[in-house]
């Protein structure tokens, strides 16, 4: 039982490293939405690639501007820090219980 709880916690470790970085990039996505920044340069081009199947999705499914204001990438970030403390927790806790 041990591989199996040694799998489960890798699982966990890696889940929480990629949406940490996901939830970093949902941020500088966000704040740079408070400059002009150029759509052309290679980075900003990523960020809108990597962060606007998720930021569509929640603007379509939940209206969340108002005022001008967009609330999306804060509902994402919300969304990140629950499956941090629900999913990953668990996976470690279930990791736990099989040693």
């Amino acid at each position: 039982m041990f591989v199996l709880a040694n799998f489960l916690f890798g699982l966990a470790q890696v889940l929480d490293l990629l949406l940490n970085i996901y939830f970093w990039l949902v941020l500088v996505r966000a704040l740079l939405s408070w400059v002009n920044p150029d759509p052309f340069n290679p980075i900003v081009r990523f960020l809108h690639r990597a962060t606007d199947p998720v930021l569509l999705w929640v603007r379509r499914k939940v209206p969340v501007v108002f005022g001008g204001l967009d609330f999306s990438p804060m509902l994402v970030i919300l969304g990140i820090y629950f499956l941090r403390i629900f999913l990953v927790r668990s996976l470690v806790d279930v990791a736990m219980r099989l040693r």
